[in-house]
């Protein structure tokens, strides 16, 4: 269907009291759930499901069988990679079941953070600005702006820069080599320089 100025397909379901903004797309056998809110230029791909309340920014990528679970917020930019997965439980139970925001620990993942295929995040955590999560790694706590994330559970392997570019080792300071970008170690942190 062709609505206003963004597109869902014919297969996909969007709930009541959803916003969804201008040049967004939302293909094959997604769902979108009451209360949500999608910003405009982004991509949902086939099997997606966007879960209760969830808000996501602008220019979003979400891959192919992502969930995007209630207590998940997406700033712009994020890309999320095929068959990555969030949780919103810390501790389920069939038996106990855990159903409503006051049982869900808020996942935050910032502006420009890229989470490769089939890694899963554990909720409760924060992922930095322009961090990269690499394929099937497990983010068991808050990541930092840039850092390079890989592994079960996944560890701080170097950083990345805005543009992508894996960051060759330095001491104090770089400048990326691809887009020319600066950046300063301040401690166990990566910043961008004016």
């Amino acid at each position: 269907m062709k609505d206003k100025d963004f597109f869902v397909h014919e297969s996909s379901y969007v709930d009541k009291n959803v916003k969804i903004g201008k040049d967004t797309n939302i293909w094959h056998f997604s769902h979108v759930q009451e209360g949500a809110e999608i910003g405009s230029g982004c991509t949902l791909g086939q099997n997606v499901n966007v879960g209760n309340n969830v808000k996501i920014g602008n220019n979003v990528k979400i891959q192919n069988n992502v969930s995007v679970y209630e207590g998940v917020e997406l700033e712009d930019y994020v890309f999320c990679g095929p068959s990555m997965v969030f949780t919103n439980v810390l501790d389920p139970r069939s038996k106990y079941p855990q159903r409503g925001s006051e049982f869900y620990h808020n996942t935050l993942v910032k502006t420009g953070a890229s989470i490769g295929a089939n890694a899963t995040i554990i909720c409760g955590n924060t992922i930095g600005k322009h961090a990269f999560i690499g394929a099937g790694a497990v983010i068991t706590k808050d990541v930092p702006d840039f850092a390079l994330m890989v592994g079960v559970p996944a560890k701080r392997k170097g950083w990345v820069c805005e543009c992508g570019e894996i960051l060759p080792k330095f001491n104090k300071q770089i400048e990326c080599p691809k887009c020319g970008i600066q950046y300063e170690l301040d401690g166990e942190l990566l910043k961008q320089l004016p």
